[in-house]
Parts: C-alpha cells; sequence; structure tokens
C-alpha cells in the first residue's frame, strides 16, 4: 500500500511538472465559518470548515479543536501521541465523538483518540455543549455532556464533471512522510462513489529542554534531549458510497485504521527513553438512511458495526513486570428515529437505540463482560414567533454480563434523564439571541474501570453531571464600511459531577490500585468568542477568530485533604486562542495563537504541583495555482509552508511528557 500510495502522488506530480501556468489567472478562495443557526437550533455550536480549517496549522481533529472556547487537549506529545477531548472540565469520558453523525465507541476506556483522525477528508468540525440543538437525531445523540461531530466531504460535481481526485503530500520535521490521495466518482444521477488512502510516517524525534526547579528557585537540573521512542508508522483506507432521494438521502462508509508506534512515556528519574510498543488496528462498517414519509413524518436510521484491536507490549522487566495484553472490542449498533410534525411550528421525535459491546483480553482471570443497551428518547421542538424550545427526556436500560460466572454479575442499570434548551430574540431586525439550557447525564463505567485486572470494581455506580448555561448571541452584517460582519456571543456555566470515578491506592501496595465512586467536582465557569470578516483595499480579505475562557473548577471530594476545593489537575483558570487568515488573490496568510495558563498537575494546589503558562505561534502561508494549458481538465495547486512553534517554547501539556519546539511542514495539494 505505502508504494501504491507513492505511485498516485508521483503520478500527479510528474502530470502538474509539465503543465504551464496560464498568466492572470486568479484563484478564488471561498472561507467558511458556519456559527449561525440551522433551522430550530437552539443553542448554536461552535464550527470550523472550508479553507479556514484546511488552513490551520493543525495535523489531527484534535490540532483543530484547540481552536474553540471550554476546550481542553490532553496531548501527550509528537504526531502519535495520545490525544483526548475535555469540554469544561467534565472529563474525557463525558465527550461524545459522532463521525458522520454516529457515535464512534470505545467501551473500554471510553476515550477516543482524536490524534487518529486526518483533516484530509474532513468537511466540517462542531462542537456542542449539552447536545445537538436538534431533536431529529438518534437516541445516542442525546447521551453525552457534550458532542463533536466529524463530517466528511460528501462528493460535489460540477457541470459534466465525473470525478474529483485530491491528493496532499505533506513533508517536514520528525522525519515526516505523509502522502493521501481522495477519489470521488460519479456513478449516476444521484449515487457517488469516494475512496480516500493516507499513509503517515514519523520518527517522532525532537529536541526539548528538560528543566526542574525547586520551590526556593535553586535549579535541580536543566538540560537538553532527543525524544525517543515516539515514532508512528499508520495507515487509513476509507471509502463509501453516497445517494440522494426524494427528499432523502443515504450512505455506506468503511473505515480502516491501522497502526504501529512507540509510547515514549514520561520523562522521570533520568529515563529518556522507553521500551513500550502499541499496535492498533481499527475497523468499522456504518450506514444511514433518512426519507420523509407522508407529508409530516421523517425517518432516520442508522447501524453500525466495530472491531477494535490493540496489543500493547511493555518489555521492560527492570522498572515493571513484562506485559504484553492484547484487547479486542466489538459493537453492533443499530437506531431508529421518527419525527413527526404536529403543527408547522411544532415536532416530536421518538428514538430507540440499540447497542451491543464485548471485550475479550489475554489478562489473567479476565472476565469477558457483555453489554446490552437500549436507548429511548422523547424530545420536543416547539417555535412561537421569537420564541424557541426545545425539551428531551432520554430512557437508558443497560444490561451487563460477564461470561466467567465465578464472580458477581453487575447489576442492571437503569436511568431516565431530561433537558431542557430555550432561546429568545427580543427584537426583530437586531441579531441578538439570548439563550439557556439545564441537562442532567451520566457516563456509565468502562470495562477497564469495573473489570481490569487487580484494579477494576465491579460495583461502580455512573458518574453523573448537572450542566447549567446562560448566554447571549450577536449577530450582525454590515453593508458598508470595512467591517462585513460580527459575531459575539458569551455563555455563563455551571456543571457539577458527582460520583466521579477515581483511583485510590488498595491496601499497601504502592502499585495495586482501585476504582471508587468518591469524586465530586463544581465547574464554574465562562466562554466569551467573537468572529469578524474584514474588506480591505486591494482585493485583501481577513477573517479573525478570538476565544476567551475562565474556568474555576474545584475538587470537593474530601473536607478534610489537602487538595478540598482545589482547581482539579490541568485545568487552567485563563485560556484563549485567536485566529487570523488574511487572503488576497492567490496568496493566504494564517497565524494562530493559544494560550493555556497557569494550573496545577494534581488538585493539591500547593507550589509543588504548579505548573507555568504555556503559548504557541503558528504561521502558515499558502500560494495556489491554476493550470489549464495543454490540460483537458483544469488543475489547482496549492503549496504551503507550515511553521508551529515560532517562539521554541518548551512546555509539557501533561507534566514529564514535553512538546515539541520550533517546527515545519511542507505541504503540496493538488486537486483535479
Amino acid at each position: 500500500m505505502k508504494k501504491t500510495l507513492c505511485i498516485l502522488t508521483g503520478f500527479i506530480l510528474a502530470a502538474n511538472t509539465f503543465a504551464q501556468n496560464k498568466p492572470d489567472t486568479a484563484l478564488t478562495l471561498k472561507e467558511a465559518v458556519v456559527t449561525g443557526d440551522r433551522y430550530r437550533e437552539v443553542i448554536p455550536s461552535q464550527r470550523l470548515s472550508g479553507e479556514k480549517l484546511e488552513a490551520l496549522s493543525s495535523f489531527s481533529v484534535a490540532d483543530a479543536i484547540r481552536y474553540f472556547a471550554g476546550v481542553q487537549i490532553k496531548d501527550y506529545g509528537g504526531i502519535g501521541g495520545l490525544k483526548t477531548v475535555d469540554i469544561r472540565s467534565m472529563g474525557t469520558n463525558h465527550i461524545g465523538v459522532f463521525y458522520d453523525g454516529i457515535q464512534l465507541g470505545d467501551a473500554q476506556n471510553g476515550q477516543i483518540d482524536l490524534g487518529k483522525f486526518s483533516l484530509d477528508n474532513i468537511e466540517e468540525i462542531s462542537l456542542y455543549n449539552g447536545q445537538k440543538s436538534e431533536i431529529f437525531q438518534a437516541a445516542k445523540d442525546f447521551s453525552s455532556s457534550g458532542t463533536v461531530y466529524l463530517r466528511t466531504r460528501r462528493p460535489k460535481f460540477t457541470g459534466n464533471k465525473k470525478f474529483n481526485v485530491i491528493s496532499y503530500f505533506r513533508t517536514g520535521s520528525f522525519d515526516l512522510v505523509n502522502p493521501s490521495v481522495l477519489w470521488e466518482h460519479k456513478i449516476s444521477k444521484n449515487i457517488s462513489s469516494s475512496f480516500n488512502a493516507e499513509y503517515a510516517y514519523s520518527s517522532g524525534k525532537y529536541k526539548f529542554r528538560y528543566r526542574k526547579v525547586h520551590p526556593d528557585g535553586q535549579v535541580a537540573w536543566d538540560t537538553t534531549a532527543v525524544r525517543q521512542n515516539g515514532d508512528i508508522n499508520a495507515l487509513r483506507l476509507e471509502g463509501g458510497f453516497n445517494g440522494d432521494l426524494d427528499s432523502g438521502k443515504w450512505n455506506i462508509k468503511a473505515y480502516f485504521y491501522n497502526s504501529e508506534k512507540g509510547v515514549p512515556g514520561a520523562i522521570v528519574n533520568n529515563v529518556w527513553k522507553r521500551p513500550q510498543r502499541q499496535w492498533d488496528r481499527n475497523f468499522f462498517l456504518q450506514g444511514s438512511f433518512q426519507k420523509p414519509f407522508f407529508n409530516k413524518h421523517d425517518l432516520l436510521l442508522n447501524v453500525k458495526y466495530a472491531n477494535d484491536w490493540m496489543r500493547y507490549l511493555n518489555p521492560d522487566t527492570q522498572t515493571s513486570k513484562h506485559i504484553n495484553n492484547i484487547f479486542l472490542q466489538q459493537e453492533i449498533y443499530a437506531s431508529l428515529a421518527n419525527k413527526y410534525s404536529i403543527f408547522s411550528n411544532w415536532d416530536v421525535n421518538i428514538s430507540v437505540d440499540y447497542q451491543w459491546n464485548t471485550l475479550n483480553a489475554n489478562l489473567t482471570d479476565f472476565v469477558f463482560p457483555v453489554r446490552n443497551t437500549i436507548l429511548a428518547a422523547i424530545a420536543t421542538a416547539f417555535e412561537w414567533r421569537w420564541f424557541k424550545m426545545q425539551a428531551s427526556v432520554l430512557g437508558t436500560f443497560v444490561f451487563e454480563d460477564v461470561k466467567k460466572k465465578d464472580i458477581y454479575k453487575p447489576a442492571n442499570k437503569t436511568e431516565y434523564t431530561p433537558a431542557v434548551f430555550l432561546s429568545y430574540k427580543p427584537f426583530k431586525r437586531i441579531g441578538l439571541n439570548f439563550r439557556a439550557f439545564y441537562k442532567r447525564i451520566f457516563r456509565l463505567p468502562t470495562f477497564n474501570d469495573m473489570y481490569y485486572t487487580d484494579m477494576g470494581n465491579i460495583s461502580l455506580k455512573p458518574e453523573y453531571t448537572n450542566q447549567y448555561n446562560i448566554g447571549l448571541q450577536y449577530e450582525k452584517k454590515f453593508k458598508r464600511g470595512i467591517v462585513e460582519n460580527l459575531n459575539f456571543r458569551v455563555d455563563a456555566y455551571y456543571n457539577e459531577v458527582t460520583n466521579k470515578i477515581i483511583a485510590v491506592p488498595k491496601g499497601s501496595g504502592q502499585y495495586r490500585w482501585m476504582m471508587m465512586n468518591l469524586g465530586y467536582v463544581e465547574i464554574r465557569g465562562v466562554d466569551v468568542s467573537a468572529q469578524t470578516g474584514w474588506k480591505l483595499p486591494a482585493d485583501i480579505y481577513i477573517q479573525t477568530n478570538l476565544n476567551y475562557t475562565f474556568q474555576k473548577a474545584q475538587d470537593f471530594t474530601e473536607k478534610k485533604s489537602v487538595w478540598y476545593g482545589g482547581q482539579i489537575s490541568y485545568i487552567p483558570l485563563h485560556s484563549g486562542s485567536a485566529i487570523m487568515n488574511m487572503m488576497w488573490k492567490t496568496w493566504d496568510l494564517n497565524y494562530s495563537f493559544i494560550y493555556v495558563g497557569e494550573r496545577y498537575h494534581n488538585s493539591a494546589n500547593i507550589l509543588e504541583n504548579h505548573e507555568q503558562p504555556w503559548y504557541t505561534h503558528d504561521l502558515t502561508i499558502g500560494k495556489s495555482f491554476v493550470f489549464t494549458r495543454r490540460l483537458i481538465i483544469p488543475v489547482k495547486c496549492k503549496i504551503s509552508v507550515e511553521i508551529n512553534n515560532i517562539f521554541n517554547q518548551q512546555y509539557d501539556v501533561v507534566l514529564n511528557y514535553p512538546m515539541p519546539g520550533t517546527n515545519f511542514k511542507i505541504i503540496l495539494k493538488i486537486e483535479i
């Protein structure tokens, strides 16, 4: 497959080497950051799409999501390092990640590694607090505290064109080699197909500074080293069919990801290199069908099968015992949603989902759990003049079993959780909206929480969240002047997380732990964001996006403990981001900035646990060309140079996992 990708990329590059650039040909770039309301959307999402998404200094989905307000990314460093998302400090396990409308599952540990998902085939990323502000959806869409939706490209063809080809080739720091190709084919008037292949290799080696300062200011050590065992070798294949119906649509998608990578580990005790390795093989096949029946009835059907295999190897017997663990997860999922329009301004939706999860492992005394989950949701949406309301109740019914019958059988679970969303626009001609929502939801303990050998706790209870949010949004389009549009939002929120699942020492053994329901966290915060578009003289167009988040996330688990009332680990009081995208004729320039304020790596907010703020400046400059002479079909090309962490700041997102300093990428995009 590596050879095939190289041949395809080389063929496209060669074809354009012999093409001549036509003078006075300009490529018009239409950038879109969609932030307005959709039909009956009560709580707008944060979105990145179009050239704005492409222009970001981002290698994966996780890198792009960093620019949303209220988001924390745990990044363990490098291209192949684990990257997970946390929204408003409620925990990674409370976030649902949906790929083309169907949730990505991980019953084993509940955390989706967003570093596995490339941006090459992603058309839009959207983030919702609470849930997607739309009632016509599967019951799964109601089941998370926050959701991230990844929407891939749906083929579009202009004129009599029968195919589209888009190819990328990236190279740069860390010995990066990253070709990809996307082929879209128009089979008939209403049916199209697409196939996307991507290969990524990186040695993962980069210099970093390792510095330790005692609380009294004395430097314990200060040295420079090279990050080791951060290599990755990954292949992603994705293909499917899309069809249009009378007022409906359908799609089928297959996804395959295979990788081998090093696990660089933490830099502690002067250990600079780790021998641990990890292999991942992920496959899923999913389909969706949506069509209206009769005058007032719409139907949505989703189905999915997923198979996830993972091997973790730790051959280091000097610091721990030899580990060679293999896990296999399987999932079957089906959903049926029915929406009925009672009146033109009042809709009702009933959704029923079924999900089957199982986990096999080669662990000693493993119990081989099986989980059957039924979700049933009833939701309604109502509009009256300038008032919008959505409400839902989700019923979750979990039937859990283990194949090893000599232990206590886990209890079945039944939960009912409500949500209410409100929006009010007081003025007809002024784009001012007030909104509020309340939602109660929970997340089930993962299979690792309950069954991991010598650590799991089969009696764990679900972890609950209560979310309260009030906010406003102001939108305005200007007909005159250099400012084209303005979109401003502010939200204040209060969240509670109860029955929080944490690991505590078990007995007197330092390396023996147990999962327990002990935690209680309160989160108070404010998210502020502003987007503007500017039309300047000489055909210069600028878009800016500013985000700021204040969060006070306090641990109130044990009153007599040193960490009572402390800011929870890795959550900064202040954080923010800024994006500026400038386009002039065939040139574009993108500048992005991320700031994460001081924080603590433990809920005990003492000087020894304090972490300094960090920030990065990234810059991308690109030039577009159109080749037409002597070619039957115009070929669009774009060359970009990307420089990340311009000022070479040395920082850790997670303690003792150093991030790269200044690094660069060269990106060639060819579109036919």
